[in-house]
């Protein structure tokens, strides 16, 4: 029955997309992000559908579309050069194997961020993409909200709607990339046109938000944790009585705590002492392994470079009750242990030139999304006053995932680079507006920002 409905629904998306090819690329990123492929038993999975409608978008794109407004943003030629450098360092990789088997996704995230943009010429479009984008998260955040509140969840237990570590449905990466998300759902509720605001779209909003941040409990992920916290302290940049956010924010933490599973907040308690967990003294040893190994290998060691590792750390655990406790040291010997951290990731398997571009790529998104920020956020124009909140939305969820992969190596996460096509086409959309029709974010002044009388 999953296997037809999935059948059914993909082929009347891309029927409707024969018509309006715009259609075509929403088909490949709700694809890319829910996987139904994985999610099938036979019938879908029977069939390369992620390479159909990849193709099926680019071929519509330039057929049928409309490209007068095309324009290429900086941000672009960096993914490019990101692309060649990755392509290089995987022809001379230390584990070649391996490495062709991850370049033969990342290829394909870092190819559609750079054609995304592309075609995202209209607000329509750019409101379109953020839809399909919030749907597919929410496609899986509800299902683990929903199991989350039954059972409680646990690390390693929670099953999302995949039973695998692909994609969106590793617990930390849907933890983190469910809070990331967030602002971005406010922004669709406040200033969007597809489903206006109503009672209906405030009660499925505050819904989603929920089952988001019920996420980091049901996953007990502690990367999920920080960043609800970093999200909360950004978000006191728009908020108008930030005193009230912040009583009523402390207040739901402290009613929280007493409902919250016993397994989670032992497990978010390790994060105080991390030589007494395990986990966190392995990242630790890998991340001092990484910064030598890219001391003798500065031009990185291609993609799962880290199988060369071998680590050596100690930990301490606290033994008995409070009055006869005793500290038990350990040594531990591992190897081939993965970076748990994007910044280390791209250190250790791209070197310092491909470090570079992947932050100089995060960086200048951060700083684009606050010029359009600064510049439109007291505009009195109300056909404009939708750019600066979803320019602060993408910039609020970018910080919280360059947060988060401190800690999670999702370096090259497909949702992220989508994410960051958004900045570009919107960013674009909008200097080219400003460039062909003298379009200015002009405050105070709603006789000029009228236009011309019409007789």
């Amino acid at each position: 029955m999953r296997d037809i409905f999935f059948i059914l629904f993909l082929a009347g998306f891309l029927g409707a997309g024969l018509k309006r090819p715009f259609l075509l690329v929403l088909v490949y990123c709700y694809v890319d992000i829910v996987a139904p492929q994985k999610l099938s038993y036979y019938l879908v999975n029977a069939i390369p559908i992620s390479l159909i409608c990849f193709l099926f978008a680019v071929a519509g794109w330039l057929l049928a579309d409309d490209k007068r407004d095309t324009r290429v943003s900086g941000r672009q030629i960096l993914l490019l050069l990101l692309l060649v450098y990755c392509g290089l360092t995987t022809a001379q990789a230390a584990f070649p194997v391996e490495a062709l088997v991850k370049w033969d996704w990342v290829w394909k995230a870092l190819l559609w961020a750079m054609f995304l943009p592309l075609t995202l010429r209209t607000r329509l479009r750019i409101e379109s993409l953020v839809l399909i984008m919030v749907l597919s998260v929410a496609s899986i955040a509800i299902s683990g909200g929903i199991k989350t509140v039954l059972s409680g969840g646990g690390y390693g237990v929670l099953q999302l709607l995949l039973n695998e570590n692909y994609g969106l449905y590793e617990g930390s990466i849907m933890s983190t990339v469910g809070i990331a998300v967030i602002p971005i759902i406010v922004w669709l509720y406040q200033h969007g046109t597809v489903f206006p605001k109503s009672r209906l779209t405030l009660l499925f909003t505050a819904g989603l938000i929920f089952s988001c941040l019920l996420l980091p409990i049901g996953t007990q992920a502690r990367t999920g944790l920080v960043c609800a916290a970093v999200l909360g302290v950004l978000m006191l940049r728009t908020v108008r009585y930030r005193f009230l956010y912040l009583g009523l924010g402390g207040a739901l933490a402290l009613v929280a705590i007493p409902f919250l599973p016993a397994s989670f907040t032992d497990r978010m308690g390790t994060i105080q002492n991390y030589q007494a967990d395990r986990s966190a003294s392995t990242r630790i040893a890998v991340w001092q392994w990484t910064w030598d190994y890219a001391k003798d290998h500065p031009f990185g060691g291609g993609f799962d470079a880290y199988r060369a590792n071998r680590i050596s750390y100690e930990t301490h655990d606290v033994v008995g009750s409070e009055n006869s406790a005793t500290v038990e040291s350990a040594r531990v010997v591992d190897q081939a242990r993965a970076y748990h951290s994007s910044y280390f990731e791209m250190l250790g398997e791209q070197g310092y030139p491909g470090f570079v571009l992947w932050l100089l790529l995060h960086v200048s998104g951060i700083w684009q999304m606050e010029r359009l920020r600064s510049r439109y956020r007291k505009t009195e124009d109300p056909d404009k006053r939708w750019i600066a909140p979803l320019a602060t939305a993408l910039e609020n969820g970018q910080i919280v995932y360059m947060i988060g992969s401190l800690f999670v190596g999702i370096a090259f996460q497909s949702f992220i680079y989508m994410m960051l096509a958004l900045q570009m086409g919107l960013y674009t959309y909008i200097r080219r507006k400003e460039r062909e029709s003298e379009w200015r974010p002009l405050m105070g002044q709603p006789s000029t920002l009228a236009g011309p009388a019409t007789p």
